[in-house]
């Protein structure tokens, strides 16, 4: 797995300002400016235990829980609450106006004094999981990395299941193990078998791996019964972020035919500690890949448009980078999959968040996890490996829309007591 050479900074890495420079005086190409303005939770340590909610301006956090009353936005009520679940669900309307009010804000040079005593380092807070999960789906939507793992897993026989390419493939995983960047994954314990084995093991996963995907975050709910259709996408989703959908692929291997994914991802799945809003990425949007099959009414959005986002991801492993999966060449796009997700009646929360799977290129140096990267002969991550995922897209008049970085450090499996073989 030979590091891929990296020619400029990730965007996460701010250019550095001089001490003169105060938070609202960005160096250029700060992919956190005023065309991203991602929404987060934070706490600062004169006050640990009060959650607020807080846009990134560059390498700051402006608190959006007490604005000055001469710039306080419309829905004010919203922003003060210690999640961002309130302002997901009132719907588009008032995101647009919350967003252009914080924008306004920002970029008034009349306001930066009321508002630099509310601007904290990124460095000096806390930052917290910004929304209370709901549901969690995840998807299979990068047509080279099902094929390459078709062939990993099944190589007598078709490296794409028959139903690909007519419909988004994706399972139910587990709401409560989302966790935040930062948070430590623990090594799982769980079954596997080699090819070799009489019988199943029980242990540490010995093939734990990463997957660099892109999350969904629902806002508005739907009713029940009632499919969401493609053109109704920007209605429900409120934003985007990064997402690292950890995997166990000996767990994996061994339990899921013939229901799929379980114990081997439910673990742990690392998302963004900043949730960037949708709209930001009206410049980026690009068709998907030209479909092979024609497409069911729900699905076919030839007169839509552009489903896809051009995002270029970046995973780094111990601070090298391995790979730099590009998203617009996803076969699905998000808003099909949220058709699909919901085409039998199935409603949306708030706090429902849904992810792409694992974005992988055509490119040997585009693949978004180990498994690929290695043709699954390994290595795979050992204790302490640390793992971070970046990404931008490009935004209007030259500028970039940053995601916020995902982090988690591996660290061992808990002892197990007794004979577990």
């Amino acid at each position: 797995m030979p590091p891929v050479q990296s020619p400029e900074p990730s965007p996460e890495q701010s250019p550095e300002k001089s001490p003169a420079q105060g938070p609202f005086d960005l160096a250029e190409g700060d992919p956190f400016g005023p065309h991203t303005l991602p929404y987060g939770v934070f706490s600062t340590p004169d006050a640990p235990t009060r959650r607020r909610i807080g846009v990134r301006y560059g390498d700051h956090v402006l608190d959006l829980s007490d604005l000055p009353a001469a710039i306080r936005p419309p829905h004010a009520d919203l922003l003060a609450a210690p999640t961002l679940n309130p302002l997901l669900a009132a719907g588009r309307t008032v995101w647009r106006e919350v967003r252009a009010a914080v924008r306004a804000a920002v970029t008034e040079p009349a306001h930066r004094a009321a508002l630099t005593p509310l601007c904290h380092p990124l460095a000096d807070v806390t930052l917290h999981l910004p929304f209370e999960v709901a549901d969690y789906v995840d998807f299979y939507a990068s047509e080279h990395h099902a094929t390459n793992v078709g062939r990993i897993f099944r190589p007598n026989g078709s490296a794409l299941p028959a139903n690909w390419k007519h419909l988004p493939i994706g399972y139910h995983g587990r709401a409560g193990t989302i966790v935040v960047t930062g948070t430590p994954v623990v090594r799982p314990n769980g079954q596997r078998k080699g090819g070799d084995d009489t019988a199943p093991l029980f242990g540490p996963s010995t093939r734990l791996d990463i997957e660099a995907e892109v999350g969904f975050v629902v806002g508005a709910p739907s009713n029940h019964h009632e499919p969401v259709a493609l053109d109704a996408f920007r209605d429900h989703v409120f934003g985007v972020c990064l997402l690292n959908d950890w995997s166990a692929r000996d767990i994996q291997a061994w339990e899921y035919v013939p229901l799929g994914p379980f114990l081997g991802k439910s673990f742990a799945t690392s998302v963004s500690a900043w949730i960037t809003p949708l709209d930001a990425f009206d410049e980026a949007r690009t068709q998907p890949p030209a479909r092979d099959f024609p497409l069911l009414p729900y699905l076919d959005d030839a007169a839509a448009e552009p489903g896809g986002i051009d995002l270029r991801i970046e995973v780094t492993v111990n601070g090298e980078t391995v790979s730099r999966p590009p998203f617009a060449s996803m076969y699905w796009t998000a808003a099909q999959q949220l058709a699909h997700m919901t085409v039998n009646g199935a409603s949306l929360r708030t706090g429902d968040l849904f992810a792409s799977g694992t974005v992988s290129g055509p490119e040997p140096d585009q693949l978004g996890c180990l498994l690929e990267l290695t043709k699954g002969q390994g290595p795979f991550l050992q204790d302490g490996d640390e793992v971070t995922l970046t990404a931008w897209a490009p935004g209007p008049d030259g500028a970039r829309i940053g995601l916020g970085e995902v982090t988690g450090r591996v660290l061992p499996a808990p002892a197990l007591g007794g004979d577990q073989a």
